[in-house]
């Protein structure tokens, strides 16, 4: 099924961009600081995908592919970092504008610290891994930048939105890489990840997508600066 790949980005995105006009929603209006977060951390992941790619550390299955490449790179994965985090930030943003989320600032600043050094040792301890070793690090040190060094109030929230979205995420991610399809969409050379599984998912994308999401979020309040409407509950 050629087609399969963007069928889930286009499911993806699309009640989320509906519901962006919802007068009570209103996540259109963070179009100015969304846009330009988006294309700056895709091109980071998407350099990042074009190199593990071009090692083998995962592939592409062209069944279900368009056949149209940026580089070595299918059309569908480069618009997978727009949906996904399309979809993630929106709900981010309407959980955040409904409903209180905040955590105590001490037990914050000390999950924090516990889960980045944790993700960080693990990436050095398994060094000989490069997804593991790539992906732990540059996760527990976006998480302590984030939060100690930019300082952000919101952290806890993203979190408890992440483990949220988890569920949605087994869905999608567990059809790319095979879950119910008789190959997978991606594939993975697992003597470069933990070869730790949920249903066909290696556990290195949880971490992966969570510090996309973390990215996103940031430069798109950052970029949308004083008009940050996402200060406005309803």
């Amino acid at each position: 099924m050629k087609s399969l790949y963007l069928l889930v980005n286009f499911f993806t995105i699309i009640i989320p961009f509906i519901y962006s006009f919802h007068p009570k929603i209103k996540f259109h209006l963070t179009w100015k600081g969304f846009f330009p977060a988006v294309i700056l951390v895709g091109l980071v992941f998407v350099l990042w995908d074009m190199w593990f790619t071009s090692m083998g550390v995962w592939g592409f299955n062209p069944d279900y592919l368009s056949g149209l490449y940026i580089g070595n790179l299918p059309l569908e994965e480069v618009l997978f970092f727009l949906c996904i985090p399309y979809a993630c930030v929106f709900t981010y943003y309407c959980l955040d504008k409904f409903f209180n989320l905040s955590w105590n600032p001490k037990t914050e600043a000390i999950f924090c610290l516990v889960f980045s050094v944790g993700l960080i040792l693990v990436g050095l301890i398994n060094y000989e891994r490069i997804y593991t070793l790539i992906t732990f690090i540059s996760t527990g040190v976006v998480c302590l930048t984030l939060k100690f060094v930019a300082k952000v109030d919101w952290f806890g929230k993203a979190t408890t939105v992440y483990g949220i979205l988890l569920f949605p995420f087994f869905i999608v991610n567990g059809i790319l890489t095979g879950t119910g399809l008789e190959d997978p969409v991606v594939w993975y050379d697992h003597a470069e990840n933990l070869d730790i599984r949920i249903l066909t998912i290696p556990i290195e994308d949880a971490f992966y997508g969570f510090e996309l999401i973390l990215l996103n979020i940031y430069f798109s309040k950052l970029f949308l600066g004083s008009k940050n409407v996402w200060l406005v509950r309803s």
